[in-house]
């Protein structure tokens, strides 16, 4: 079975210790994320973000891993997204994908990728193209 969920959600990122020191030209950082996901996918997620921010005004990256709990069109489960991205002089290269064999419940043999939007006035939303192994 596949699907598209869409939905806006609220985030909440919190600065953690990195325990690593500034190097030349990029600092590393590290923060919790907190989401709540409104929409299609209702649920809550917890996860971790490491960023790099260069010299180079406009270029960045992070990666983080979250794991999300709650209701997809109405299964429950959870599942753990995987993001990868950067900002080249200020065009972004952004890639969310669930990882493989990380659903559970009704969400067991999700697979699938997110794309995130921010709005102008700074609200979020999320487009989600998904699949769903059928069940034995």
């Amino acid at each position: 079975m596949t699907g598209h969920a869409s939905g806006a959600f609220d985030v909440k990122l919190v600065p953690q210790e990195s325990g690593h020191a500034a190097a030349e030209g990029a600092g590393i950082g590290r923060m919790s994320i907190d989401k709540r996901f409104h929409g299609d996918l209702e649920a809550t997620s917890q996860g971790e973000m490491l960023s790099a921010m260069t010299a180079v005004e406009g270029s960045a990256g992070y990666v983080a891993i979250e794991r999300v709990s709650g209701t997809l069109h109405g299964r429950s489960g959870s599942f753990v997204l995987q993001h990868n991205a950067t900002m080249t002089r200020g065009v972004p290269y952004l890639d969310i994908i669930v990882v493989p064999d990380s659903g559970s419940g009704e969400l067991a043999g999700l697979s699938g990728t997110m794309n995130i939007v921010i709005a102008a006035d700074g609200k979020h939303s999320y487009q989600f193209d998904y699949a769903l192994a059928a069940s034995d």
